[in-house]
């Protein structure tokens, strides 16, 4: 993980803060707009994005759109032709899968959530084009983070869009793989923020995001706050976060309490006697969906992106977080965190845990070992 100074990184709260500022930069577009999403959902989120994209499309700017093929099944049929049609370019990341097996390379999804405009902004988290809030169900937004970003960091970022752009382009037969970089990036100084780009792929960054996660934990002297929607860690990753407990690192886990997948929840919660054990605090948000990946380190030391702490995200999702290494970010970071755990989550400790019923705590172990037995049948239950 290379480290880069002189960018402007701005912190941005939920689809509410993300979408108008990801709208307006679309309509700010001159050259070329490339978008990674895993949902591109046709809601009123989704068509508002889509119109500015085919806004940019129809006064010349080349629009690069890229949705993955499971996570935007909607999104072929419903707005691919669309967006065609008003001149963006469209590619589809694995688009034969109908339904998730456990063969692994059908789990070898996008799962990144990043746009490139014209080379001098992008955008980089968690967020999915789709609206905030769920229809019917809680009454608070979906919590998550992205980052705008400028300056340097604009380098791997911009580089990494094009280079999937072209893989994919080319696996799908299509004439335009080759097509040249109409808008390379300003790497100028924009601020004053250390910042890194870091990608998981399936060939030479297939731990980047993982070891520099587990290297920020090793090196933790006073705090760890993460916050993780799909939280499902590896025995190194466990192992991290318990030895920083154990050497006095106050360690805080905010994971769901509300989830669109139970059994991973209760999978996740076969693990809390383990971290509570260890003087790990343990909190769940209740008020919404958490859908958030993000985490801060001693005050400094800050990521925002689109992996999980699961081995979908860490051994099989292309994935592209965001780190800082900047204390004001991070204290702002910090802040929101902190403001997630009072008016959202609850606190769970280990006599919380014992009073459960044993049908409750049953649950959790087989989900636990339901998930490490799809883990393994897709060729990793090493890593769990």
């Amino acid at each position: 993980m290379q480290f880069l100074a002189g960018n402007a990184v701005a912190l941005l709260e939920n689809g509410e803060q993300y979408f108008p500022a990801l709208e307006a930069e679309i309509d700010r577009a001159e050259r070329e707009i490339f978008l990674q999403s895993y949902i591109f959902e046709d809601d009123g989120t989704g068509a508002r994005i889509a119109a500015a994209l085919a806004r940019a499309a129809g006064r010349g700017v080349a629009v690069r759109v890229m949705v993955d093929g499971f996570g935007g099944r909607s999104f072929v049929s419903r707005l691919m032709p669309r967006l065609r049609e008003a001149g963006v370019q469209v590619l589809i990341y694995r688009r034969e899968l109908r339904t998730l097996s456990l063969r692994r390379h059908r789990l070898r999804r996008l799962h990144r959530k990043v746009v490139a405009i014209d080379g001098r902004v992008a955008f980089v988290g968690g967020i999915n084009v789709v609206d905030d809030f769920d229809a019917g169900a809680l009454p608070h937004p979906r919590y998550d983070y992205a980052v705008r970003v400028e300056g340097p960091v604009l380098a791997p970022v911009v580089a990494s869009a094009q280079r999937l752009w072209r893989l994919v382009a080319w696996a799908s037969f299509r004439r335009r793989a080759a097509q040249p970089l109409l808008a390379p990036p300003l790497t100028d100084a924009a601020g004053s923020i250390r910042a890194a780009f870091v990608v998981r792929d399936n060939l030479r960054h297939r731990h980047a995001i993982e070891e520099a996660y587990l290297d920020a934990i090793a090196g933790a002297r006073e705090e760890i706050v993460l916050a993780n929607a799909y939280f499902f860690p590896g025995r190194r990753f466990r192992q991290a976060l318990i030895d920083s407990a154990r050497r006095g690192v106050r360690v805080t886990l905010l994971l769901q309490g509300v989830s669109d997948h139970p059994m991973q929840v209760y999978a996740t919660r076969a693990l809390y006697p383990i971290f509570l054990d260890a003087g790990i605090r343990l909190f769940e948000y209740h008020r919404s969906h958490l859908h958030a990946k993000v985490a801060v380190i001693d005050h400094q030391w800050a990521t925002v992106g689109s992996s999980n702490i699961d081995a979908f995200s860490l051994l099989l999702a292309r994935e592209a977080n965001v780190f800082v290494d900047d204390r004001g970010f991070a204290a702002e970071l910090r802040a929101s965190l902190e403001t997630a755990l009072c008016a959202g989550a609850r606190e769970l400790r280990r006599s919380d845990w014992r009073r459960l019923p044993l049908l409750r705590r049953g649950l959790s172990w087989l989900a636990y070992q339901l998930v490490r037995l799809a883990i393994g049948i897709a060729g990793y239950g090493g890593a769990h």
